[in-house]
This record gives structure tokens, sequence and C-alpha cells, in this order.
């Protein structure tokens, strides 16, 4: 950290660095209910926080309330960290402050999630960065949903439904001034501006047709029969049949273009 940055008031250039054996010490202490080992512990590791924080910084949210909200995870970290377990803090701390922070920014996301999808997720998180931890390597969703004891595809669910949404807009390629968007990629010709004005002005058009010109149009070109078919079903001749629909088609068109 270069140069004097506050955060909530606080100049990250001064904050102190704690040795793996210090840190240790001061766990023991904290845990025989020693409040300033607890205190130092805290202060000592906030540069952990800013290191989490900084993945989170793309998110929209205020450096702040990411930063404060870091903090909460390192307070859980230093109260539940188990000494019997040989690794450092920093490897428990670490995804405990990571799972805070998405933890907040899946509760403030404009998608809403219910409840027992959100606990799920936190649950799949939580497993993955301890199998992570544990095998130094990113674990798949079968081995997730074994340690958890749910079925793979609730896992799968639960991390899709709280990943941050993706506007139509955002650029996906750029290239000597040209750009793609998500549009581009997923757009279908069908659902064009254009289509839209041209299926409003048909159904505007349709609705000024009687009853039985709608009926006839709708035997002959949605349900596909004959003429004479569409004859006995409205119960007209075939000559009728043919002109009605020739002055329905006749009338759309005038419609359309007026």
């Amino acid at each position: 950290m270069q140069g004097k940055v506050e955060i909530c008031g606080v100049n990250t250039a001064e904050l102190p660095v704690l040795r793996a054996a210090e840190t240790r010490e001061l766990l023991r202490k904290s845990r025989a209910g020693d409040a300033a080992a607890r205190d130092k512990l805290i202060s000592g590791n906030l540069r952990l926080v800013l290191s989490v924080v900084q993945r989170f910084s793309n998110r929209g949210e205020s450096m702040d309330d990411l930063f404060q909200v870091g903090v909460i995870g390192l307070i859980k970290a230093v109260d539940a960290f188990d000494l019997n377990q040989n690794v450092q803090f920093s490897t428990y701390g670490v995804p405990m402050i990571a799972g805070e922070l998405r933890r907040f920014l899946r509760d403030r996301s404009a998608v809403r999630v219910s409840r027992s999808m959100r606990d799920t997720a936190y649950r799949v998180l939580q497993a993955r960065e301890k199998l992570q931890a544990e095998t130094g390597r990113e674990p798949d969703v079968e081995t997730i949903a074994a340690a958890l004891g749910i079925p793979r595809q609730e896992v799968g669910f639960a991390m899709e439904a709280i990943c941050d949404p993706v506007s139509l807009y955002d650029p996906v390629y750029s290239d000597a001034g040209e750009s793609a968007t998500v549009m581009d990629q997923i757009g279908d010709p069908r659902c064009t501006d254009e289509h839209w004005l041209e299926q409003i002005a048909l159904e505007e058009a349709m609705r000024r047709l009687t009853e039985r010109e709608r009926r006839i149009l709708a035997l002959r070109f949605y349900d596909g029969r004959t003429q004479m078919e569409v004859a006995k079903a409205v119960g007209v001749s075939q000559a009728q049949v043919s002109r009605l629909e020739k002055n329905a088609i006749r009338q759309i068109k005038k419609n359309i273009t007026a």
C-alpha cells in the first residue's frame, strides 16, 4: 500500500503488520479472554481485509461499506479460529471475509432470491472455499454436493441464483472502435424493434376485422385448413370463404400501410 489512502477514516498506510508467531500468540490470548489482544489482532489484520475488498471493488458499492463488512468477517474469523488447526490465520480468514462480502452483495442484489436458496448458496460458497483451502484446487460441483449431502442440481441452482445480473448492453468484445454487446450475442432477429412494430400493426389491423373474418383467417393460416374445410366449419359456401378471405387480407394490408 503506497501513499495515504483513507477508508472509513483509517489511514491504510499506517496499518500494522503482524508476524505469524505474533498472530498466533494474540489468538491464544484472545481466546483466553484478553480484549486488548483481540483488538490488536483485528487491527493487525486490517490489511488482509483490504486485500480481499479489492476483489469486490467493481460491484458498484462504496469501498467504505465493503471495508466495514470485511471487518465483520475478520472479527468472525478471529472469534471462530481453531488454534488446534495447523493452518495460518490468513488461510482461514480470507474465506471468512470473502464470504461475508458475498453475503452482503447477495442480499443487496436487484434480483430477489428466496431465503432458503440464499442460505444454500452461502453453504455452497463456504464449502467451496474450505475444499479449495484443503486441496489447493477448485472443487467441482459433484465434490461440493457430496460434501454438503445435497443433489448436484441444487448446488447449480443455488450458484446461478446469486450470480450478478448482466446488462444486455455490456460489451463483450471491442476492436478498432467496433464493439459487440451481450444483446448482439443472444439477439433474436424476430425480436427487433421493426418486428415489434409490425406485430403491433398487424394485431391492430386484425382487431378491425369482423369475428367471422378473423375466424376464417385463423382456420386457414393458423390451422392450415383448406377453403372447403373452413366452409364446413363456418357454415358458408367455399365461394363465400374465398371472398371473405380475400377481403380480410385486403383490409389488413390497407390498415397496415395506412
